[in-house]
């Protein structure tokens, strides 16, 4: 099979290197701006653990914190891996976030919003659809109506919805999509799936994803980083791999101990069962041997009495 030729970099790789810049913004804007149908402009980057460089064993996790012109704190996170508890790491993360960004003393109005994103590339839950929106919402138990602020609220807080005070998750299943561009947020999906550009390109943001993120425009160490990379990525899904290969082979060499076990225990129930007909056919043959010589030894006596 011919390897894939990339005409862009990944997009990890660049929320590592390249869209940390201000001067990249621009790419992360656009994205954020489909995704969310707003205008987004990022205005800083937060520190998070994707600022850190990983060992090969994190390769393929990199989450990315900004804060955009309305307060909001933004965490994008990219996963490649399998996580059965992957939700429950988006609950953490947004958790913590939380609860590290107001100091003692201040109140709990000044709490900005958070918003997660999460870019996956593995069956992440079920459901037929790519793209999933989650928000608080409190329903009435009787009236099944919706709770939400009142005016006074609205006018104290400056809010005008009680989503827009707790976090909204969005997740991305990025595997998922059928690679058809109908939207500027489809266009933007294409580019993450096939590191390529669809046909026709309308989504904010993309054009400069075009420039910024094109192999061929890296410079000399980017390039030679870029490829060291790659190349940890390779090894990484290469151990994936074989560690898959291990356990099938052991989970088969399981099966088949377990099935001779089962084996020989049938043959050892039958083996039992047969000795136990045999005994009860020799007990019954005891017993009628008992019963004949009894009834022989009566009538002789009877014999002997006429």
């Amino acid at each position: 099979m011919r390897a894939k030729i990339r005409q862009f970099v990944s997009f990890d790789w660049a929320m590592k290197k390249l869209l940390r810049s201000k001067v990249n913004f621009g790419v992360l804007n656009g994205f954020l701006s489909e995704l969310l149908e707003d205008d987004i402009t990022i205005t800083e980057l937060l520190e998070s653990e994707g600022g850190r460089e990983y060992a090969l064993d994190k390769a393929n996790r990199v989450d990315f914190l900004v804060k955009d012109s309305s307060g909001k704190r933004i965490i994008i996170e990219i996963q490649y891996k399998d996580e059965a508890d992957y939700f429950h790491r988006m609950a953490f993360g947004v958790s913590k976030l939380i609860s590290s960004s107001i100091d003692k003393g201040e109140i709990y109005a000044d709490i900005d919003q958070v918003i997660s994103v999460n870019l996956v590339y593995f069956e992440l839950g079920q459901g037929t659809d790519y793209v999933y929106c989650g928000q608080t919402s409190f329903r009435g138990r009787h009236d099944k109506d919706l709770l939400d602020l009142n005016d006074k609220q609205k006018k104290v807080l400056g809010l005008e919805s009680i989503n827009e005070i707790f976090p909204t998750f969005y997740i991305l299943r990025i595997n998922e999509f059928n690679d058809l561009a109908k939207t500027g947020l489809d266009q933007w999906i294409y580019f993450l799936k096939n590191e390529a550009l669809p046909s026709e390109i309308t989504a904010r943001g993309l054009c400069e994803a075009k420039e910024k993120l094109d192999i061929m425009k890296l410079s000399g160490p980017e390039r030679a980083a870029y490829d060291e990379y790659q190349e940890q990525l390779r090894i990484e899904a290469s151990e994936i791999e074989f560690s898959i290969k291990r356990a099938e082979v052991a989970e088969k060499e399981l099966k088949e101990t377990q099935r001779r076990e089962n084996e020989e225990r049938r043959q050892k129930e039958e083996s039992l069962k047969r000795e136990a007909k045999e005994c009860r056919l020799k007990e019954e043959e005891r017993r009628l041997k008992e019963e004949a010589f009894k009834r022989i030894a009566e009538l002789e006596a009877q014999v002997k009495k006429s």
